[in-house]
């Protein structure tokens, strides 16, 4: 596809003929190559779009899955836990001065800076892609949690494992301090345990609510629900034996009885005095025996939602839509989720993947560098999120940023704040209807008469105005 071949020129084409087909199929090369710029990256530039036609995609994709990870690095540390009393972290001696305590300590601020800075400039354009797709499934936000150093840990962990495990991406998720206070997981009661966390692990971030095909359709051609909610509190039961991390302390004691202090600096950690122990029937088959310590019951909760046969279209569909096409079609689900089942997948002679089911390389490949993907088909797309067209613009006219006006300015205006998505169904849902139409546009969600005119306000800024 990215390679032309004298054998294949007929030998009676006149020149002026072969000088017009060679320009067309370097059009053609040159338009491929920005639709994967869009498709896999912050916004196509001219150095990235040269770059991937002498490179092929292929070999484009497995160059950026080689590169360093960049990482969160801004904002304040972890002493927002440590030896608290009565007095609030910012109006102790060290911080009363400090007007911008609440924003460095317990906000998401800082780490919009580098998201937008890093997504204009950084190398890894993929993998930072890649990374916002998952994060954009497995939501946590800061309108519900505080804590810069906690979110700086769980996003790095999304960059980190991009290209790796989903069962490893499931088990940071199932072991953060942040998602455990979002959805009310750590210290969880052992004898009425909450059932948020598992419902979502469920519902949103593994399997669905309906039965699927190999190709994401509805088996039956109607929607079987997938678990009950006797279902969900087998698995919120099977979770229950989680505290923080040690590392926190206060001058009043920890609570409940047995758990450590609130602290987001590392995994949580087994809480025996808080882990129900009984037998516990899950999907797929797996149970958890009676005695079982919370991680074996983690690794068998792990083990349930990877050999659901619903986890590989579930997983493809989601990262399709965040990267290609709102309305990718059943056989291209198809193909991406036995690349997510098998761990592997090929083209052009690159072979992505180890060979394990769940892994992102291989699905993350087989994405965006299937024939949909990559031929007239992927015209469709989607509409471009907001965030997106923030970068777009800069990367495209080599601008440059801090950040700091994406955030409250921005971002509140055109509904997408990073780090602040008002739900655990993040900014928008992944079935919004678009209007008059039977298709789904998730970004639909947020796109309205007035977000339209200010995406129009965005650019007068940028053109006219020249920024800020």
């Amino acid at each position: 596809a990215y390679e032309i071949s004298p054998r294949d020129w007929s030998s009676d084409v006149c020149s002026s003929d072969l000088g017009a087909s060679l320009a067309g199929m370097a059009a053609a090369l040159r338009l491929d190559a920005t639709r994967l710029a869009q498709q896999a990256t912050f916004g196509p530039t001219e150095a990235l779009i040269n770059d991937i036609k002498t490179q092929g995609g292929p070999a484009w994709v497995a160059q950026q899955m080689a590169l360093d990870v960049s990482r969160y690095t801004s904002g304040g540390g972890d002493s927002i836990h440590r030896n608290v009393g009565e007095t609030f972290f910012c109006d102790t001696p060290a911080q009363a001065g400090n007007p911008n305590c609440w924003r460095d300590y317990f906000s998401t601020e800082p780490l919009l800076w580098d998201f937008y800075r890093q997504a204009v400039s950084g190398p890894d354009q993929l993998r930072q892609r890649v990374a916002l797709a998952l994060q954009q499934v497995l939501v946590v936000s800061n309108l519900e949690v505080s804590g810069t150093y906690g979110f700086r840990l769980y996003y790095n962990n999304l960059r980190a494992l991009a290209f790796g495990n989903y069962r490893d991406v499931l088990r940071k998720v199932v072991l953060s301090p942040v998602m455990g206070e979002y959805l009310d997981h750590v210290n969880n009661d052992k004898t009425l345990p909450n059932e948020n966390f598992a419902r979502e692990l469920l519902q949103l971030f593994s399997l669905g609510t309906c039965v699927l095909n190999a190709d994401g359709t509805l088996a039956g051609g109607s929607c079987q629900p997938t678990y009950d909610n006797d279902m969900v509190r087998s698995y919120a039961f099977a979770l229950t034996g989680w505290t923080y991390p040690p590392g926190g302390s206060t001058t009043w004691g920890c609570w409940p009885e047995g758990a450590n202090c609130e602290y987001m600096g590392a995994d949580m950690v087994a809480a025996p005095a808080l882990r129900n122990t009984a037998a516990r029937t899950l999907l797929a088959g797996v149970s958890v025996p009676a005695g079982a310590s919370a991680p074996q019951a983690l690794e068998l909760v792990l083990d349930s939602v990877m050999k659901h046969p619903n986890i590989g279209p579930f997983v493809a569909r989601r990262l399709i839509q965040n990267l290609v096409s709102s309305n990718p079609s059943p056989a291209y689900v198809g193909r991406v989720a036995a690349a997510f089942t098998k761990g592997r997948f090929r083209s052009g002679g690159t072979s992505f993947g180890a060979g394990k089911p769940g892994d992102l390389a291989a699905t993350v490949a087989a994405v965006l560098l299937d024939a949909e993907a990559r031929g007239s088909a992927s015209s469709a797309g989607f509409l471009r999120d907001p965030l997106l067209q923030f970068t777009g613009v800069l990367r495209a006219l080599n601008g440059h940023t801090d950040g700091a006006p994406l955030g409250w300015w921005w971002g509140e205006t055109l509904r997408q704040h990073v780090f602040m998505p008002p739900s655990v169904f993040n900014f928008y849902p992944p079935d919004y209807p678009v209007s008059g139409t039977t298709l789904v546009g998730p970004q639909f969600g947020i796109h309205n008469a007035n977000t339209a005119l200010e995406r129009l306000n965005y650019l007068t800024y940028l053109l006219d105005w020249g920024g800020s």
